[in-house]
Order: C-alpha cells, then structure tokens, then sequence
C-alpha cells in the first residue's frame, strides 16, 4: 500500500502549451508497471479550458465542483456538473474547462499506452469555447 499525503506535492500551474487560461494540477499519480494508469486533480479558473487533446486507451473526468464545459470533436458543447462522470472514448478528440464564470474542478484518469497518456493538438477557439 502507498498512501500519498495531500500537501507532500505542490500545485502546478498547467502548460500554456496544453490550456488556455489559469489552470492548476494537484495530487498527480501514476502507477507503477506493470499498471498504466495515471490521473490528477484538475482546477480550472472560469474560462479555463484545455486544448484539443486525444487519449490512446480514453480519459475518464469525475467532477468534483463548480461548473463546466466539455466537448468532443463534432459534437455540442454540455455543461458539467459536480458528480458527473464523462468518458472519452481512445483517440476521441475532445476539450475541456470551466463555464466562463464559474471555477470547475475535475479527477481526470488514463491509462498510458507504450508510456504515452495524452497527444495534445491545437488550442480551442474562443468562438468553439463559445459555441454550444
């Protein structure tokens, strides 16, 4: 058993290269091999959001707080709530943040496939943040 005490891992801010906005990462784990699954608390300050992003195996979010936005390529926007659970399914294209004036928090978790957990693409629009 390992137990990860909260506040033994500083907060991160989160890459400009990966989000738009004031976005903050907390508790990062990731299991060690043979296990492929890694994951973090996610905090996006309102209007946050991530870039278009895929995931070779998918991404499981549990929101935990606030109220959010999430889309996958060619879909509407929806709106996230605190206990909502949403699935990407492999190399779905997708996005996600916070609403544009409230905070939202998420657990996002993956697995790695030949150590790779995440392909990162282009930055969403304002216009496709907007857009529902």
């Amino acid at each position: 058993m390992q137990i990860n005490r909260v506040g033994t891992k500083p907060s991160k801010a989160g890459p400009a290269d990966w989000f738009t906005g004031t976005v903050r990462i907390d508790a990062p784990f990731q299991g060690e091999a043979p296990a492929r699954i890694s994951g973090a608390t996610v905090t996006f300050e309102p209007g946050a959001r991530t870039a278009w992003h895929t995931h070779p195996l998918g991404q499981t979010l549990l929101v935990i707080a606030g109220l959010g936005r999430a889309q996958r390529e060619g879909g509407p926007t929806e709106e996230l709530h605190p206990g909502d659970i949403v699935w990407f399914a492999p190399n779905e294209k997708h996005w996600h943040g916070a609403s544009s004036e409230v905070s939202m928090t998420h657990i996002a978790v993956q697995e790695s496939l030949d150590g790779k957990a995440v392909e990162w693409l282009e930055h969403v629009s304002d216009e496709q943040y907007g857009r529902s």
